[in-house]
């Protein structure tokens, strides 16, 4: 079990992004450092969190996983392996993309995180009320600051994301080097389109969210048996009743079954070979659940296979 290395502007990243959202959570501080300490020994470096996770949950306020990461960094020292990524744009306390909005977010992170510098920005959600020069303006700004070295955007149209990108190169200001976009084997429209051919021709880094579809793709769920009450709350009952989402679901569990491996590990790679993919972003609540998703480099689908999964889901 080894992971690859891939290039995120300058950044060098493995290839499985460890997503933060359930440190915090869903996982209490010492399994989170259980996690963390299992990806990073396994030869992880590329941690992915936001600084809403996890407002969402009663009695959270937003920045609980950032605190977690930030806790674990300082705990271990290793702030310098670590290529560590947040967004701001959906804290309840800093919503939008206003520039005070994104200047006080990015202090309320670093603070958090207690570290100097974020490796990669994203602007979680765009705001399209305001002009994109006043964000990529604001973000030039804090890169020259010290205190982001790369910057990236989801959750943003091909035209949003033309014109940010053209206003960088018109002024000279810091560029969009990645795009973090809904992607995964059961949830291809959000994605394919117009973005991966503006990704390739910009040399954009692609490392999609919720590539697991929220546990739908880990194995736990069978395509002929009634949907669990468990999936409703997760939001894998949406899939479950899809006749899409059977299919997928059958392919998966047959092709994991020829490789001998787990169907995240499939589901992972299926999405890893995808033109413009570089690294998918998936999270692990438990060690367990994370020894699946460092073995996706383990597994190189064959042709035959890659057109099995790509037809069930289409």
């Amino acid at each position: 079990m080894s992971l690859r290395t891939h290039k995120v502007g300058r950044l060098s990243v493995s290839s499985l992004c460890l997503g933060g959202n359930v440190f915090g959570w869903t996982a209490d501080a010492p399994t989170s450092f259980a996690v963390l300490d299992a990806y990073v020994e396994a030869g992880g470096n590329f941690l992915d969190t936001a600084d809403t996770y996890a407002s969402w949950v009663d009695g959270l306020q937003g920045g609980e996983s950032e605190t977690v990461i930030g806790d674990w960094l300082a705990a271990r020292g290793n702030r310098d392996r670590v290529v560590l990524a947040t967004k701001a744009g959906g804290h309840p306390e800093f919503r939008g993309l206003a520039p005070d909005t994104l200047r006080a977010a990015v202090d309320a992170s670093l603070g958090r995180l207690r570290t100097d510098y974020i490796d990669l920005f994203y602007t979680h959600f765009d705001d399209e009320s305001v002009p994109v020069e006043d964000i990529v303006g604001t973000l030039d700004e804090l890169v020259r600051a010290g205190k982001i070295r790369e910057i990236a955007a989801s959750n943003i149209s091909p035209e949003r994301l033309r014109a940010s990108l053209a206003a960088s190169d018109a002024e000279g200001l810091a560029r969009y080097v990645a795009l973090q976009p809904h992607y995964n084997l059961v949830s291809r429209d959000t994605y394919e389109g117009e973005l991966p051919s503006l990704a390739e021709r910009e040399n954009l880094a692609v490392v999609p969210y919720y590539a697991l579809a929220a546990g739908f793709l880990t194995g736990k769920y069978r395509p002929d048996e009634p949907v669990p009450e468990s999936a409703r709350s997760g939001g894998a009952a949406q899939h479950l009743e899809s006749e899409r989402g059977r299919r997928v679901l059958r392919e998966l569990l047959a092709i994991a079954a020829e490789r001998d491996a787990a169907p995240a590990t499939v589901a992972l790679a299926w999405l890893a070979s995808r033109p413009t993919v570089t690294t998918p972003l998936a999270s692990a609540r438990t060690v367990a659940q994370l020894g699946p998703l460092l073995a996706l480099d383990d597994v190189e689908l064959t042709e035959e296979q890659w057109t099995r999964l790509t037809a069930a889901s289409a």
